[in-house]
């Protein structure tokens, strides 16, 4: 049974770097929505300093995301929730994986939802394969050498590598 696709959704963060559980997320907003925005903030304030800069974030989802054909990727440096009515999106949507995250999204969902009624947040679990990944992690076990296979695609991976060792 097809079903119809939901209006305009944003799917903020930092994707510093974008990880499998980000890329499920995406797949998963796609499916729901007729399109869909990755939102990369251009400079954070939950981190301290990124990696990568924002374009160089947006190039490394958008490679990924391709393949959709209805998500776009794009940086803004202002509230989520008017970069979310500036591209006619009706929702927010994230990932959480943790309690830790639940707390940090409760208190970001009743601060959008007073500035912007009209915009819902919507928030996914993760795949149980993902609940444990974040990107910090990913850039300790980069530092560290480790494994990378089952964390980030091949491509994002190799740019990771790369930046460490500058």
């Amino acid at each position: 049974m097809a079903r119809d696709r939901a209006g305009v959704a944003v799917c903020p963060g930092s994707y510093d770097p974008v990880t499998f559980g980000h890329l499920d997320i995406i797949a998963r907003t796609a499916a729901l929505y007729e399109r869909v925005i990755v939102a990369v903030v251009n400079l954070p304030t939950r981190k301290q300093q990124t990696l990568f800069s924002a374009e160089e974030r947006c190039e490394m989802i958008g490679a990924e995301v391709e393949k959709l054909g209805n998500v776009q990727v794009k940086s803004f440096d202002r509230l989520i929730v008017d970069f979310a009515r500036e591209h006619g999106a009706n929702a927010i949507v994230k990932g959480l994986r943790a309690i830790s995250d639940f707390e940090y999204e409760f208190e970001m969902n009743q601060l959008n939802r007073k500035m912007a009624p009209d915009v819902e947040s919507i928030y996914m679990m993760s795949s149980p394969q993902y609940s444990f990944l974040s990107s910090s992690g990913v850039k300790e076990v980069a530092t560290f050498g480790g494994d990378l296979t089952d964390l980030v695609p091949r491509a994002v991976a190799t740019r990771l590598e790369d930046q460490l060792k500058r």
